[in-house]
């Protein structure tokens, strides 16, 4: 499947906000977006006034970019998410924070969403103790995300957690770091989910 290859701090500069996208690094001074807040080419020292359907289109935008997910995929949650009951932008959200690759981020397995991916992909994580290597392997309530029994698994998790030993996972998450376990003990609310995205815009753009 194709992906975005190219530099991710610059999509931080794109959308005008940080996405979080370089885990420790957006946090210091050698943070892209801090360095160059303005957006990136020649002329992107001036942002021009958006119209209704700009600010709709940056908002689904930051979203994406924020799960590293393509256009494709995104309608596919999205019209996935319309087809439940509830609002359709908190469904959305909770069909998105409870990836599996979002779950190893949340827990603090990875400093990043694309390195959690990358841990997923590389069979280091199993789900109720069974091995996993989908990234986008959706977890339910009560499921405990756990990392394989092997040296480079369990060394390479227990790094991430030395390195990152400030942070503290969500409350819907109960991490133990001794057993390098992460259970969802319930599924995420929007309060739970503190994004720099108003949802209701993106829900507008697809009603189109």
């Amino acid at each position: 499947m194709a992906r975005y290859r190219g530099p991710v701090c610059r999509l931080c500069r794109s959308e005008g906000t940080k996405l979080m996208l370089k885990g420790a690094r957006c946090f210091t001074p050698k943070c892209a977006f801090e360095r160059r807040p303005t957006p990136p080419g020649m002329h992107g020292r001036v942002r021009q006034k958006q119209s209704g359907y700009g600010l709709q289109l940056r908002e689904k935008q930051k979203l994406r970019r924020v799960y590293g997910m393509l256009e494709r995929q995104f309608r596919l949650y999205f019209a996935r998410a319309a087809r439940k009951k509830g609002v359709t932008g908190d469904t959305l959200l909770q069909l998105l924070e409870t990836r599996l690759d979002n779950i190893v981020y949340r827990a603090g397995f990875g400093s990043s969403r694309n390195l959690a991916r990358q841990m997923v992909g590389h069979a280091l994580i199993t789900v109720n103790s069974k091995k996993v290597t989908i990234p986008s392997y959706h977890v339910h309530a009560g499921d405990i995300v756990g990392v394989r029994p092997v040296d480079r698994a369990r060394d390479k998790v227990k790094a991430e957690l030395a390195a990152n030993e400030a942070y503290v996972a969500p409350e819907w998450i109960e991490v133990d770091k001794d057993k390098l376990t992460a259970t969802v003990s319930r599924l995420p609310e929007r309060k739970d989910v503190s994004l720099p995205v108003n949802e209701s815009l993106i829900v507008e753009l697809y009603s189109k």
